[in-house]
């Protein structure tokens, strides 16, 4: 069965019957897990196990895992991990000890998440700090500098494809100068397009090579000032299919942030109409499931071989000592600390 050209969440630690019907019938392309889905590492694989069989083929698991701030496996279970802002800090004095620790972190992030049978993580943050940027990005920043970011957001990623994990670069083109929070707001940012593509757009171009994307729920006045990145053709097919050159699959933030306006319906629609390949949905709530599954095309075309493609970097990787890994990350980190 061809899957929809979309990623959903769902609501707790095991599925519901109500869940399973729904993912066999709408055949979502992929899930996402959050802090609500996460109890003890059996109840994770089970969960993983059951979200694939709901589908009947190894489909894409998802999960926010960077450090800091935004990790969705905690203690007492899992590690925490340290913000992108510590390997920047790390990177001003030890350029090439901070692009090993950050690859290191990224192989562990991985082992953790494989032995889950977590196989994508929303890894790395490619937005650039600003300091009048909301503090939604701030220390899950590498830093403020385009070749400080690029190379770490670079080597991350490597560390997870390393691992077996694909990796996702976000928020593409850049959200570190939005003023507000996309979770609550619309974000407008004001720079001059000719400002935006020498630093926040300049970062992603060293990654348009990587599988897969995630946009920015984000309007670039200076640009587009009618619609975010996420609805709007222009911003997709100039800035990040065009100049960028971004050519694996794209898909949107979170349709369910109150950045976008519109319903459920016209957000899928306007996201599908200006270009992205898959849409994202990550609250778990049926009813909002129900539109998205029914606006979400079949996945075809370009956005089916884009996401063939990214699976298909998908391997068993070598074991490794996380724990290892980990301390030998914090050791390199304490040094500068």
């Amino acid at each position: 069965m061809t899957s929809r050209a979309f990623i959903a969440g769902c609501s707790g630690v095991r599925l519901t019957s109500q869940e399973k019907a729904f993912f066999a019938e709408s055949q979502p392309w992929g899930f996402i897990l959050f802090a609500r889905n996460v109890e003890a590492p059996d109840q994770v694989r089970a969960l993983v196990s059951e979200l694939r069989e709901a589908v009947g083929w190894n489909a894409p698991v998802l999960i926010d895992q960077e450090g800091g701030r935004v990790q969705r496996l905690r203690p007492p279970h899992w590690a925490e991990y340290p913000p992108g802002e510590a390997f920047g800090a790390l990177y001003l004095q030890d350029a090439p000890g901070a692009l090993e620790a950050v690859r290191l972190n990224s192989r562990a992030l991985a082992a953790d998440l494989s032995a889950l049978g977590i196989d994508v993580d929303c890894l790395p943050v490619v937005d650039l700090r600003h300091p009048d940027g909301h503090g939604i990005i701030g220390n899950r920043a590498y830093g403020e500098s385009v070749d400080v970011v690029s190379a770490l957001a670079r080597a991350a990623a490597e560390g997870l494809l390393d691992g077996g994990v694909l990796p996702i670069i976000k928020h593409i083109p850049g959200h570190g100068r939005a003023p507000v929070d996309s979770h609550e707001k619309l974000p407008v940012v004001l720079a001059p397009r000719a400002e935006l593509e020498a630093a926040d757009f300049a970062a992603f171009r060293p990654l348009a090579d990587l599988p897969m994307a995630m946009t920015a729920h984000v309007v670039y006045a200076d640009l587009d000032p009618d619609a975010p990145a996420t609805t709007s053709r222009l911003m997709i097919e100039e800035i990040i299919r065009g100049q960028i050159g971004f050519d694996g699959l794209l898909m949107s933030d979170d349709l369910s942030m109150g950045a976008l306006a519109g319903d459920m319906a016209a957000r899928c629609d306007s996201s599908v109409a200006a270009g992205c390949d898959m849409l994202l949905h990550c609250n778990g709530k049926m009813e909002e499931m129900q539109i998205i599954a029914a606006h979400a095309p079949l996945l075809a075309g370009k956005a089916a071989a884009r996401a063939e493609q990214a699976l298909n970097l998908r391997k068993q990787a070598e074991a490794v000592d996380a724990a290892e890994l980990r301390a030998e990350v914090a050791r390199r980190i304490t040094r500068v600390a």
